[in-house]
């Protein structure tokens, strides 16, 4: 099963602070009460990572928030942005007694211009340090710029073996370096990224202009649902809300879906079309290939819009045969091996292409302009991806592998490839079909997608 791996950030252990409020407020001893929430928040990382794990996604590394104290990250950094003037000590105003970061240092504007009432609070009148500030020591971390680095320890292993590590900040042997990248994709909500323009200006202030450049705000826009879907996840609609193009999740007022409730809603409607296909095929084969639909279908839809695009999931649409879904692209590389399967069955095998194919067979083939265009757009995949790296959107890997798709879809009907008569005409067939099916499955694996034995 192909998997994606990531880089994770303190996002999840900041997640999990949140449940330190639940952890024995009652209890009078604060070793009580610190580890209660300590066993909280692992328990929700676990349950963030198990649910990743479903979408085909792991991580390596999870720096905790607290080690960027306790290890003296952020000691270090505060010295360093001290030292440079990269911050000041406000005297008066609404900020004083506080560190903080002028806005000309992170808001474009006029040459010196400075606005007090815009300028960012790293370090608060009582002395504790805000994200923000614990961001810069992070991404100075990353770059491997501060002299320190956490220790590891071994916290969770996947299913299939793969090790995440864990910062402590106990000192460990045997563990892994982790750390100075060259380049840094920080993955964060489109409103993060004033924040995130601070973190850079932090990086230029202490003379690491190379390393500000290569920091890359990775923004995202939100996901919501359409109306039609949450009616499916029994989310209760004003008739207002019905009328929507999407509907905003919103934890205050209680409206949104777990992940692993959608997830497991797409795998049983993935698991009805499945068992209506191939009803006497065994259960658990049958609910592993709705699972790799499923999956596949809910990251094709995520990753079919632009990063800045509001995404609103809707059940009926993901997992569409037809249109840009993913289900579309996995139906074709099933296709594709299905019509290499009919030729064993046939009693025939794959002839020696390299053998078979010469360079004036090639051309004699190609002189077809709908043979030529299927090959041209087959080469494309690592333009495509290339693309994506270069624009910093998955996007276009997604609209190639629909185009991809599309492609094999019309070379399929234009020529039938088994029952082709004439020798040189199906050897070159059955080329195209093996080319179209690796280019399919290595598009897909780019997009974290799994390629099911059938549809």
């Amino acid at each position: 099963m192909a998997r994606r791996k990531t880089r994770s950030s303190v996002q999840a252990w900041r997640t999990a602070r949140r449940a330190h409020a639940l952890a024995c407020v009652n209890c009078f001893s604060p070793s009580k009460v610190a580890a209660k929430a300590h066993d909280v928040a692992d328990r929700i990382v676990r349950a963030h990572l198990a649910t990743m794990w479903r979408l085909n996604v792991v991580y390596d590394v999870l720096p905790r928030e607290s080690e960027i104290l306790h290890l003296q990250f952020w000691a270090t950094a505060f010295e360093l942005l001290k030292e440079r003037k990269a911050i000041y000590f406000e005297n008066e105003g609404k900020n004083k007694g506080c560190w903080v970061m002028p806005s000309s240092a992170f808001r474009e504007g006029p040459e010196g211009e400075d606005n007090a009432e815009d300028s960012k609070v790293i370090v608060r009148s009582n002395g504790t340090v805000t994200y923000v500030g614990k961001d810069i020591a992070y991404q100075l971390w990353k770059f491997g710029l501060l002299g320190k680095d956490f220790y590891y320890r071994p916290w969770h292993k996947y299913p299939d073996g793969h090790q995440v590590w864990a910062s402590t900040s106990e000192p460990q042997t045997g563990s892994p370096a982790f750390g100075r990248g060259t380049r840094v994709y920080n993955v964060i909500h489109l409103r993060q990224s004033c924040l995130q323009d601070v973190v850079v200006a932090g990086l230029r202030a202490l003379d690491f202009a190379a390393q500000a450049d290569a920091s890359v705000h990775f923004s995202y826009e939100m996901v919501a649902l359409s109306p039609r879907t949450c009616i499916e996840m029994g989310i209760e609609l004003s008739e207002e809300d019905r009328k929507k193009p999407y509907v905003e999740v919103s934890g205050r007022k209680g409206l949104g879906v777990k992940a692993d409730d959608l997830i497991d809603k797409l795998i049983e409607k993935a698991l009805e079309e499945v068992t209506s296909r191939h009803a006497e095929d065994p259960e658990d084969q049958r609910r592993r290939v709705a699972t790799q639909i499923a999956v596949g279908a809910l990251r094709y839809f995520m990753l079919k819009y632009t990063r800045n695009s509001v995404i609103a999931f809707d059940f009926a649409e993901a997992l569409s045969f037809t249109g840009e879904t993913g289900v579309y692209v996995q139906y074709a590389a099933v296709r594709a091996a299905k019509i290499l399967g009919k030729l064993e069955e046939r009693g025939e095998a794959l002839p020696d292409f390299g053998a078979a194919l010469s360079r004036e067979a090639m051309v004699r083939q190609l002189a077809d302009e709908r043979l030529w265009q299927a090959v041209l757009t087959a080469s494309k995949a690592d333009s495509a991806i290339e693309q994506a790296i270069t624009s910093g959107e998955p996007a276009h890997v997604a609209r190639y592998a629909f185009q991809l798709a599309q492609a094999f879809s019309t070379f399929y009907q234009d020529f039938p490839v088994v029952t082709e008569t004439d020798k040189e005409k199906k050897t070159f067939l059955l080329w195209l079909t093996t080319y179209f099916r690796a280019q399919l499955k290595h598009t897909l694996a780019v997009l974290g997608i799994d390629v099911p034995e059938y549809m």
